[in-house]
């Protein structure tokens, strides 16, 4: 992690130089020392470059734990006089820390030249046979003569492609077909029974659920599938006690549902009554090996003759293990390809001399993670922090990497971060779980439980990263005492307890809370053990440890995975005084933390609240280093934000239920001159009413704009206002526009229609679209048609209103993905002209609607119609284009048809 520490101090020092910030001053008297200081550390980069070209790994290993040491030591130096400085209320005590400012700055200058002078001399690829898919199919699909609910195992050692296969049969149209509810959940080693019913619940039912006892929510799964078919996809199951958790949920009224257990562990397959129904998943064997790595790295190129046989060393190595062979087929990739290079490797691979496969794995895992550049192992390692097996948000994620440092300084830190995480999933380290319906956004990924294992032992060795594993929590809390160094998760756990043990070096730098159950002590200040373990717990309440606070003191990040918890924070965060990123939103705070404004080092702000009391107070703006603001509130309330909001020149997202901002300050006597967020990507929840000139202006690089608005704001949409300024955002790609109801009886669900003015309205660089509740008249989309860079375009819950839609000749020809739900349309008339490059069309609770137009068999490029919860006149002419594109001889469209579960049985 030694580059994630040089471009975290790099951009600090950036950002002290070029922001406006309540440090200016101070750092202008010492601007040259600051500049001296960046240039050794950019020649720190270029040495540490140089030196790993070297690939001595026990000299670079020793090197790049110097460098991280001295540089995270100069940071939080010169953070922390900076804070102290800021916070002094005297001028005796400034000039005091102008002083030691002084001081400190010569002396990390000094420690950086002693480590240049003491330094050493220079995507899912699915490998089940097809034996194996037509086994699981068949048992899953056919009738045996028993209508009894079954349980089906899929057995195989990690990395072998047990949940790739089962995640493949899952999606199998004959599947959807035959079952009238699939549920999936990844229930992994450290399980938790609540986790896992509310996934079954969320999966299920196509919303999540939210209840105290677990007894319920396993009496509302078990009601849920009473009378229906059903599929259960349990992946990843380890023990019988996860088994026997939830295997009454599950009821059996002789209508052939299947429950689908993947598992390392036979006997839990026979446990589970699955002996004459398992699936045993082997070893690939050489030849399927070298076929495997050989499409991973040459596709559909000729193989040359000199490359097959080290080629066939190298994968031989990995003892047919699928994931380490498309792990090292993506090193292999990424190589040169000269016979130079791939002997290399192949030394490297074959110099740890073990019969053990998995040692083997774990060996080949590593030297492809030690292959990395730098700014990769970084973003890579940071999936340590998340839960095994967690499914996480592609933005979050991100978002994070940018707070961190991890990305270069450049003007796009998105692009460069989706580059990043592309180059991982290219490389089969990262997996992809969600794709955007276009399919051009990755939404969410997850690593395999391997690579997470290998970024916990990477970490563990680092000091970099405290991670809190379960099995801190996992403990009974009965009486006032605390068991230092409990173990009851059990063996097979080495690499946590190993991460555990640094829970004191001062190097530790990231807090990571991930399940910690029971939730039943707490200290007077509300909710430490919520952040810390109960060791930290114990250093708050001593008082007395000058080491243990500079622990405090480092921490940079803190995470609570608590689903739904709720608990008021009081003194604790003030001890975090250089913490970067505060992730609290899967958390209900009743009230803002007032200390988090003392955190002016903070880049990534995430909160829940709940009720009308939780607010964001105007003092926000102190937090001048924020990058991304995000709060989650169920407040009616729309959120103010004074011109003072402007001051946070950082900021990168902006994302809140709903809010108005005020205008900025003009920048100078210029009248069209104002102070803008120039870094800005995303802004979402902004009120309609705020989309003035000024306004506009302050955002006018934003890319994402989410404008949210109630029936009260109504009036701005009718009469065009909202479209006067939408046009001169020149980089804006995605727009967002609802106009939600409350549904209650002072209010009127019919309203008369707006009107959108005209294409040029909006602007030109605009890809996506989504309408929602906006009540346009259809033959207003005439004007949307005419947009040149449109693809996606969403109409949701009545965005547009009348039962009739004509489009004109020569309308949306770039669209691909067309979402029509929940409106009153009845009459569709529209030609191939209308839509020649739809790739995707989505219509959902469309109950009046009884037919596509038959043109849409003549739209060469359509691949998929999906219908959901629409009339059986519909799902007929949608099987007519199919059956009309085959008469054609056009590829035919695939046709998904599914409905919403609208009904509880009781």
């Amino acid at each position: 992690m030694a580059y994630a520490s040089i471009a975290s101090l790099m951009r600090m020092i950036e950002l002290l130089l070029t922001s406006k910030s309540p440090m200016q001053s101070l750092i202008c008297d010492h601007k040259e020392e600051f500049l001296a200081l960046q240039r050794k550390v950019s020649s720190l980069e270029v040495f540490l470059k140089n030196f790993d070209k070297s690939n001595d790994t026990e000299k670079m290993a020793y090197l790049e734990a110097q460098i991280k040491d001295v540089t995270n030591a100069v940071e939080h130096t010169i953070q922390l006089t900076l804070t102290e400085a800021v916070m002094a209320n005297d001028e005796m005590h400034k000039e005091k820390e102008h002083k030691r400012l002084f001081d400190s700055l010569k002396q990390v200058a000094e420690d950086i030249d002693h480590v240049q002078n003491e330094s050493p001399n220079i995507q899912d690829y699915n490998t089940a046979s097809h034996y194996q898919r037509k086994w699981l199919l068949e048992k899953l699909t056919q009738y045996d003569g028993s209508s009894d609910l079954k349980v089906i195992s899929i057995i195989g050692m990690g990395g072998i492609g047990k949940t790739t296969l089962a995640k493949e049969v899952y999606d199998y149209e004959s599947i959807r077909f035959h079952y009238d509810v699939r549920a999936w959940t990844t229930v992994s080693q450290k399980y938790n029974v609540r986790d896992i019913l509310e996934s079954l619940l969320h999966s299920a039912m196509g919303r999540k659920f939210y209840m105290d006892d677990e007894l319920d929510l396993a009496d509302r799964l078990r009601k849920s599938l009473i009378g229906k078919r059903y599929l259960i996809v349990m992946d990843d199951m380890w023990s019988s006690n996860a088994w026997d958790d939830v295997r009454h949920c599950f009821p059996c009224r002789n209508n052939r549902s299947r429950i689908l257990l993947t598992t390392r562990n036979k006997k839990l397959a026979y446990y589970a009554g699955t002996e004459n129904l398992s699936l045993q998943m082997d070893l690939m064997d050489p030849d399927e090996s070298w076929n495997l790595a050989k499409s991973m790295v040459f596709a559909n190129e000729a193989l040359p003759y000199e490359f097959e046989t080290i080629g066939k060393q190298i994968v031989e190595y990995c003892t047919g293990l699928p994931l380490a062979i498309l792990v090292i087929s993506g090193l292999l990739s990424r190589s040169k390809r000269t016979i130079e290079d791939w002997e290399n490797i192949a030394e490297d691979v074959m110099s740890f001399v073990t019969k053990d496969p998995y040692e083997r794995y774990r060996h080949v895992l590593g030297l492809c993670y030690n292959h990395l550049t730098s700014d990769l192992k970084a973003c890579l390692l940071y999936f340590g922090i998340f839960p095994e097996d967690s499914e996480i948000s592609v933005k979050g994620l991100v978002r994070c990497w940018m707070a961190e440092g991890f990305l270069k300084s450049e003007k796009d830190l998105e692009k460069e971060a989706e580059k990043c995480l592309h180059d991982l999933i290219d490389r089969h380290l990262v997996l992809v779980c969600k794709k955007s319906l276009d399919g051009t956004k990755i939404r969410s990924c997850k690593v395999h439980d391997l690579i997470h294992e290998l970024c916990l032992r990477e970490l563990a060795q680092s000091q970099d990263i405290f991670v809190m594993k379960d099995i801190v929590f996992d403990k009974s809390y009965e009486d006032d005492d605390l068991d230092e160094g409990d173990d009851s998760g059990g063996d097979g756990d080495s690499d946590a307890k190993k991460a555990q043990s640094h829970a004191f070096s001062p190097e530790c730098h990231h807090l990571s809370t991930h399940k910690m159950q029971p939730f039943k002590r707490w200290t007077d200040d509300g909710m430490c053990l919520a952040l810390l373990t109960p060791e930290h717990d114990h250093l708050i309440s001593r008082q007395t440890d000058d080491d243990d606070y500079t622990l405090l003191k480092r921490t940079r990040s803190i995470f609570s995975f608590l689903f739904n918890s709720t608990f008021t924070l009081n003194s604790e965060l003030i001890h975090f005084s250089l913490l970067r990123i505060l992730d609290l939103v899967t958390t209900d705070l009743e009230s803002f933390p007032p200390q988090i404004l003392c955190l002016i080092w903070l880049r990534y702000l995430a909160l829940s609240g709940i009720g009308e009391d939780f607010y964001v107070p105007p003092e926000i703006y102190r937090l001048w280093n924020l990058q991304t603001l995000i709060v989650k509130r169920d407040s009616p309330r729309y959120v103010t934000f004074t011109e003072k909001i402007w001051e946070l020149m950082q900021l990168r997202q902006l994302r809140l239920h709903k809010y108005y901002l005020s205008n900025p300050p003009r920048e100078s006597d210029d009248e069209e001159s104002y102070l803008a967020f120039s870094n800005i990507h995303t802004v979402s929840g902004l009120s309609p009413s705020s989309c003035r000139k000024e306004v506009i202006s302050g955002i006018q690089n934003v890319k994402k704009l989410v404008i949210y608005g109630h029936v009260s704001d109504y009036k701005v949409f009718q009469e065009s206002r909202l479209f006067n300024n939408l046009v001169h955002l020149h980089q804006l790609e995605t727009l967002s526009l609802a106009l939600v109801r409350k549904w209650d009886s002072s209010e009127n669900w019919r309203i008369s229609p707006a009107t959108i003015p005209s294409a040029k309205a909006f602007p030109v660089t605009l890809r996506k679209l989504k309408l929602e509740e906006t009540s346009v008249r259809w033959e207003d989309l005439n004007i949307v048609g005419e947009l040149p860079n449109l693809e996606v375009l969403k109409l949701m819950w009545n965005a547009c209103i009348g039962e009739e839609w004509y489009p004109i000749e020569g309308g949306f020809t770039r669209l691909k993905l067309l979402l029509i739900e929940h409106c009153d349309l009845k009459y569709w008339k529209a030609t191939d002209d209308n839509f020649p490059v739809l790739e995707r069309l989505l219509i959902r609770e469309c109950h009046m609607l009884e037919e596509i137009p038959i043109e849409f068999a003549d739209i060469y490029s359509l691949q998929l119609i999906e219908l959901t919860d629409c009339t059986t006149e519909l799902e007929a002419s949608a099987a007519r284009i199919q059956q009309e594109q085959e008469n054609l001889g056009i590829k035919p469209v695939d046709i998904r048809i599914s409905s919403y579960p609208h009904h509880f049985h009781g």
